[in-house]
């Protein structure tokens, strides 16, 4: 700690789910001390990331495309299955940081990171501040669920909640419940509350792209470009699940025999009682569930003006083109689960050589 009270340290990690502790694994393997030279910081009150918001009805036998972090594996039996995923996950993030030793710092806000002294970051937080001469940011995006604005929203006499808030579908028994989003939460919220709700109905800005067959590595990688191609010209990312499309499963083969994913297009305002498009259509509704995605979460990263004029941070690879010393690890193309290992892992390699060529002043 330097005279001003500011800790001096190399690295800060702001994020404990996947990419956070990707990056912060991969600085311990690369030989950095966590209790001398690197932090992480995570505002959560538990291990677990995101995943330890998401809905009791999410199982983790519904979880698609989760991958073991580094170094461990992440073993689960049949009876898994039928469990949250918030308790499956959150117990191997738990064991995670245990066995590796990342003593995460937690609830910890991160409030600003902004230019420090003698080339350094200062990141000020409610635990204090830090003087750090690099930054891994892996904040993810469920801390800025998107809300879209529509004519009328204002009127509506029924209830608006977003994915966020999702409470699994035993709360809307009997209601008239509209769905908009077409992702794979939109899909699940639907397809769950539909068993329980008076009436549903689906809407989405386009029509839902329903991709049969397998999901290899060469699609994959397709996926991950489109995105990666959006935030090299310095665009806000796309979801990479935003790429992929729908998978067919026994699950929505079912639900679009019964009808209950057939999609309507986007309403064109809300009124007091449902919502209403402009040839004169509506349909009456108690409750609109918007599963209309998040942002991602870098408010933080605001004073030290990393957005381009397309409003999104250019990224190569996970370096922020504005300012070497910032990496974004889980955002863009290495939003995925297996991304975010990979990204952890580049964005450490391209630290370690920039500690190196710096002088570690405080």
């Amino acid at each position: 700690m330097n005279d001003s009270g500011v800790r001096d340290i190399d690295v800060v990690v702001v994020g404990a789910g996947q990419a956070g502790l990707s990056g912060a694994y991969h600085l311990r393997r690369s030989g950095l001390d966590p209790d001398r030279d690197f932090v992480v910081l995570d505002h959560a009150p538990r291990p677990g990331g995101a995943w330890q918001f998401r809905w009791p009805s999410l199982t983790y036998g519904k979880v698609h495309g989760m991958h073991a972090l580094p170094g461990m594996e992440l073993i689960s039996t049949e009876s898994d299955n039928a469990r949250p995923s918030s308790e499956v996950i959150g117990a191997y993030f738990t064991a995670y940081e245990r066995r590796f030793g990342l003593r995460v710092h937690r609830p910890v806000d991160v409030r600003a990171v902004r230019e420090g002294d003698g080339g350094r970051l200062l990141v000020e937080t409610s635990e204090g501040n830090w003087s750090a001469r690099a930054l891994i940011s892996a904040t993810g995006t469920w801390d800025r669920p998107f809300w879209p604005r529509y004519p009328g929203q204002e009127t509506f006499r029924g209830r608006q909640l977003h994915t966020a808030d999702y409470p699994g579908p035993g709360e809307f028994s009997g209601l008239r419940v509209v769905v908009v989003g077409g992702g794979a939460s939109g899909t699940q919220h639907l397809m769950e509350i539909a068993e329980v709700a008076a009436d549903t109905t689906w809407v989405t800005r386009r029509p839902p792209v329903w991709r049969e067959g397998p999901f290899g590595e060469e699609q994959g990688r397709a996926a991950v470009a489109l995105v990666d191609e959006r935030v090299r010209r310095g665009l806000p990312p796309r979801s990479v699940v935003s790429v992929t499309g729908l998978p067919v499963t026994e699950a929505t083969s079912r639900a679009r025999e019964a009808g209950v994913l057939d999609r309507l297009p986007m309403f064109d305002r809300i009124i007091p009682d449902g919502v209403a498009w402009d040839d004169g259509r509506t349909v009456e509704a108690d409750v609109i569930l918007w599963a209309t995605g998040f942002r991602p979460a870098v408010g933080h990263l605001a004073p030290l003006g990393l957005r381009e004029p397309g409003g999104g941070i250019r990224v190569e690879g996970t370096r922020a083109v504005r300012d070497e010393r910032v990496h974004l690890v889980g955002y863009g193309p290495s939003a995925s689960t297996i991304g975010a290992n990979r990204a952890g892992r580049a964005a450490v390699r391209e630290i370690r050589e920039l500690l190196a060529r710096e002088p570690a002043m405080a």
